[in-house]
């Protein structure tokens, strides 16, 4: 069982009945401030998920599929997004200096 929390871990954004997050289909899923750090989500289908203002640092989004997906805010450093779907994504602006 895997329980997503928000970035101040107060909250349970999402219970997926899984040992782990690689395949896992969270289409449309509402992860709006949620930490996914280090998380593992290879091949997984997040098409139209909110991701706003996520925690995704480290996150290893190899294979996935983010297409239409919303990422703005969030915070993607070190993030692997190795043929990974972003057609259509609302990637997050990095802020200018």
């Amino acid at each position: 069982m895997i329980i997503i929390h928000d970035r101040k871990g107060l909250t349970a954004l999402l219970q997926v009945d899984a040992d782990s997050l690689d395949g896992v289909n969270l289409m449309g899923a509402n992860l709006e401030n949620a930490n996914l750090v280090q998380f593992s989500l290879k091949h997984a289908n997040l098409q139209y998920a909110n991701l706003q203002h996520a925690d995704l640092r480290l996150a290893n989004f190899s294979g996935a599929d983010l297409s239409g997906a919303n990422l703005t805010g969030a915070d993607i450093t070190g993030a692997i997004f190795l043929n990974t779907n972003l057609t259509g994504a609302l990637l997050p602006v990095k802020k200018q200096q």
